[in-house]
């Protein structure tokens, strides 16, 4: 017979003696089975203990986190949070190095937990470790350690940033200011100085007069702080002012801080890690964020400055170095030429870019390459202008409407999504890598045009073709723009044709009587295939990112399936595995009888209360809870989409309900259509009797027999 729900069966050490196996009674309050404890050891005030993890954090264990102790862990019992905090608080203000140091490495690992930290914090523990850096008197491991204390306490959110004095934020910024600094001191100073900016608006104007972006890109050398120093640098952009986020990228420009990147993180000698591909598409989305004004902003027909960039545009194309004198015929030829260079008002162009968006941001394009790329400018222009076979590509219309869709595929003016690593390493490699991007989208839009042999009612048909071009070929991760001119063209219409075609046949197959026959005789086998193949997975493991971890120390936990499919393994990791974690390894579980079911999404406990994060829709949608008994959850948020699906999937292929993520019918429909293919080629038996005598103005009939045992 089960134990009751209530009781969990725990050992429990205390050094130089045996361990106890007790039955934890959940409705008993801690302080009794602590004191009980104790007895069995002799150990007299028991208020003076605790129960802590012995394994993985080593977390201190409260009523209200008692509830996630299982059947078989093992604990231990230790001095209570606030003695502890109150012994080390003594320690770390002791005469002794020695001392002091110990104290402050233990201090470093006890300040994650959040009952500790509240403890110290109570005890104006924070305030002490600020004194003891502004103080400059402590050096190498004992500053790494208290200044990964400070990080550790300030985390948890009980204090506000805004609370930190100017002479600890000097003391910080000088350590990352200083040439020779040990790289740990470094690592943590520009964490915390990141932590400064995201969470106080005043503190963000006190660390940009201490921090200089030069000084910044002078530790990108270093692999060991680049991602710690990409990290300060996107807080800083992103909390600046409007008006100075202009006046920053061009900085970062003059220091050629693209070229830094690409030559020292992108094409480095080491792996790109998820926390670095992270910061990297952070810093992209923040920089084309400030192409969001001009695309906002709306020509004004009546601004001289703004008709000379359409007027210049116009003599770019035609160089029309005779204009006639007079107005009327100037006018009239005006009009003609606007024409020619596709804008949708003829007599009044500047109308064209009187909507939002794209606004200003497509005349800007369109200059750029009628400057920068003249003669592709002017062959794309006249070789339709001179057409008069209603074929011709409407540059101008053409132009505004793809900046509008680079736009939304960019997501230009959208904030950055937590835990996404969408980074394009190709607009790293130039200077003006939007307008560059612009340049050869507009080339494959005109090549496009023409392969479709295109006129203007079809102009809506050629737009969603070449959307289609782009995100395929940006899909493929190009590393150079060169390289993403190679993939588009391998992505003409024919191919993108192709590509439909197959993947039609893929979804919808042949729609004959005997072929949806095969097809629902071949399903079962196959979804169960598919099945196999996520519970595979499931015990094979995957690796999660601990949610809401803004600082550089990158946590991780891992999750696998036991291979008897009983029992969910799981378990904090220091660092992102590579490869299989063992079992041992890994000290939770939950019995796979206990799982009542699993939610996705907005469903989510974890989602409900993340409120900062409510506005994360990519968040969102990698979501997923495992809910077990008694009313316990284990919260995921899957580092992209295939694990989000291969998980949901296999959690209900587990629970004997219908996997429903579009990967599996994506799978489902590419593995029956394939089975189907290999069958039908291995057909025994088709018959096709003679045609009998044409009859006239009726179609010849034939039959066919299948045989596809």
């Amino acid at each position: 017979m089960p134990p009751p729900a209530d009781i969990v069966k725990v050992a429990i050490e205390w050094p130089g003696a045996n361990a106890q196996l007790i039955e934890m009674d959940q409705k008993r309050p801690l302080s009794s089975i602590i004191r009980e404890v104790c007895d069995g050891w002799s150990l007299s005030g028991s208020e003076q203990f605790a129960l802590r993890y012995a394994d993985g954090p080593q977390l201190y264990i409260t009523e209200q986190s008692r509830g996630d102790i299982k059947n078989g862990t093992i604990l231990r019992l230790a001095i209570s949070p606030a003695r502890a905090a109150r012994q080390l608080l003594e320690r770390i203000q002791s005469h002794g190095i020695d001392a002091r140091l110990e104290a402050l490495k233990e201090l470093a690992k006890l300040s994650a937990d959040p009952t500790f930290a509240a403890e110290f914090i109570n005890m104006e523990g924070i305030g002490t470790l600020a004194r003891l850096v502004e103080s400059g008197t402590h050096f190498g491991e004992m500053l790494a350690f208290t200044l990964t204390a400070f990080l550790e306490l300030m985390d948890h959110g009980i204090v506000s940033w805004d609370l930190i004095s100017l002479s600890f934020i000097k003391q910080i910024a000088g350590y990352v200011n200083q040439p020779m600094v040990d790289v740990s001191i470094l690592q943590r100073s520009l964490a915390i100085l990141e932590s400064m900016v995201l969470n106080s608006h005043s503190l963000y104007h006190r660390v940009a007069q201490e921090i200089t972006v030069g000084q910044l890109i002078g530790h990108l050398s270093n692999q060991e702080i680049q991602t710690y120093a990409i990290a300060l640098i996107n807080a800083l952009f992103l909390k600046a002012p409007e008006d100075r986020r202009q006046e920053m990228a061009s900085t970062l420009a003059q220091k050629h801080l693209r070229s830094i990147i690409l030559n020292h993180v992108i094409r480095g000698n080491r792996p790109i890690k998820a926390e670095m591909a992270h910061q990297l598409y952070v810093l992209q989305v923040l920089t084309f964020n400030l192409l969001e004004e001009r695309m906002m902003t709306k020509m004004d027909p009546n601004d001289q400055t703004q008709r000379d960039i359409i007027f210049e545009l116009r003599r770019i194309a035609f160089d029309a170095e005779n204009d006639p004198t007079g107005t009327e015929k100037r006018k009239a030829m005006y009009t003609k030429d606007y024409k020619m260079l596709g804008f949708t008002n003829h007599v009044n162009p500047a109308m064209d870019f009187t909507q939002t968006p794209p606004g200003m941001l497509a005349l800007d394009n369109m200059l750029y390459l009628a400057k920068v790329h003249q003669d592709t400018y002017i062959r794309i222009v006249l070789e339709n202008s001179s057409r008069e076979d209603k074929h011709e590509c409407p540059f101008g219309r053409c132009a505004i409407e793809l900046t509008r869709m680079l736009c939304e595929i960019l997501q230009v003016g959208e904030l950055p999504n937590e835990g996404c690593n969408d980074y394009h390493p190709m607009f790293f490699t130039h200077d003006r890598a939007w307008e560059e991007f612009f340049c050869v989208c507009i080339q494959l839009l005109n090549k496009t045009w023409k392969e479709m042999r295109a006129t203007a009612e079809d102009f809506n048909k050629v737009m969603q073709v070449v959307r289609e071009q782009i995100t395929r070929a940006l899909a493929m991760k190009p590393s150079s723009l060169d390289q993403l001119k190679n993939k588009l063209r391998g992505l003409n219409y024919s191919e993108i044709l192709r590509l439909r075609q197959s993947e039609r046949m893929s979804q919808d197959d042949f729609q004959s009587p005997p072929i949806i026959e095969l097809r629902e005789r071949i399903q079962p086998e196959i979804l169960e295939l598919i099945k196999q193949q996520r519970l595979n997975r499931l015990c094979e493991g995957s690796c999660f990112r601990k949610l809401g971890n803004r600082r550089r120390q990158e946590k991780f936990w891992f999750c696998r399936l036991s291979l008897n499919h009983k029992v969910l393994h799981y378990g904090d990791l220091d660092e992102s595995p590579q490869g299989e974690v063992p079992f041992e390894l890994l000290s939770d579980k939950i019995p796979v009888s206990d799982i009542k079911s699993v939610v996705t999404g907005k469903d989510c406990p974890h989602m409900k209360e993340k409120s900062a994060l409510k506005q994360n829709k990519e968040v969102l949608e990698l979501a997923f809870s495992v809910l077990y008994d008694p009313d316990e959850t284990l919260n995921f948020v899957a580092p992209n989409k295939y694990e989000y699906c291969i998980w949901t999937d296999g959690l209900c292929a587990l629970l004997g309900r219908e996997m429903g993520s579009d990967l599996t019918r994506s799978d489902l429909d590419t593995l029956i259509s394939m089975e189907m293919k290999l069958r039908l080629l291995d057909l025994e038996n088709i018959t096709i009797p003679e045609a009998p005598p044409p009859v006239p103005k009726e179609p010849s009939s034939y039959n066919f027999t299948y045989n596809y045992s």
